[in-house]
């Protein structure tokens, strides 16, 4: 029986001795899962950029983004102006040539003296222009004998001209001239009274 009991305690001894083991090792993986937790948990905090960083990276963000928007105004301020200088360069193109025709007329006069030749050449000259001016969508204001029309003309006289002229215009002091609708020049005319 001493030797049944003597097994029985070493048996018993055994079995604390293996739940001592299994709870120490059980310890020992709960406090490996809590040094990983507490070093992902670390790693998460140093992955994750802080408050002020945050702040400097919008702050970085918002000082280009305003530099960009500043270049970008500057250079369509730029490109409108070039626009504006050079958006009638086609036009004065077309008329250089005119001012080539003036110039061969005006030499023309001082070495001649048939005066029927020199009218000659300033018609053709002034028909040149016309088709240069009509080219460009610029027409003349059409207005002797038409009532008067104030968004077209400006009345620089009035005329006594009887009944039947009354209202409309009898002489036409500078032409007036429209690009497409819109007037860029309005004619001074005389309006019968």
């Amino acid at each position: 029986m001493k030797k049944q009991t003597i097994d029985k305690e070493q048996d018993i001894n055994m079995e604390n001795e293996a739940a001592q083991e299994q709870e120490a090792q059980g310890a020992e993986s709960q406090t490996d899962t809590m040094t990983d937790a507490a070093t992902e948990d670390a790693d998460n905090v140093s992955a994750e950029p802080s408050l002020e960083e945050q702040i400097a990276a919008w702050r970085d963000k918002y000082l280009r983004l305003q530099a960009e928007f500043d270049n970008f105004r500057k250079r369509t301020v730029r490109e409108k102006m070039e626009l504006v200088e050079r958006g009638c360069e086609g036009a004065w193109k077309a008329i250089l040539p005119i001012m080539d025709d003036m110039e061969r007329a005006v030499a023309a006069s001082r070495k001649s003296d048939d005066v029927e030749a020199l009218r000659q050449g300033e018609e053709l000259v002034m028909k040149k222009f016309e088709s240069v001016l009509q080219a460009a969508g610029i027409t003349p204001i059409e207005c002797v004998d038409k009532p008067f029309n104030e968004e077209e003309q400006e009345a620089v006289a009035r005329f006594a001209a009887g009944e039947e002229k009354r209202g409309l215009v009898i002489d036409c002091v500078q032409r007036g001239y429209k690009l497409g609708e819109h007037v860029l020049r309005y004619a001074k005319v005389v309006v019968g009274e």
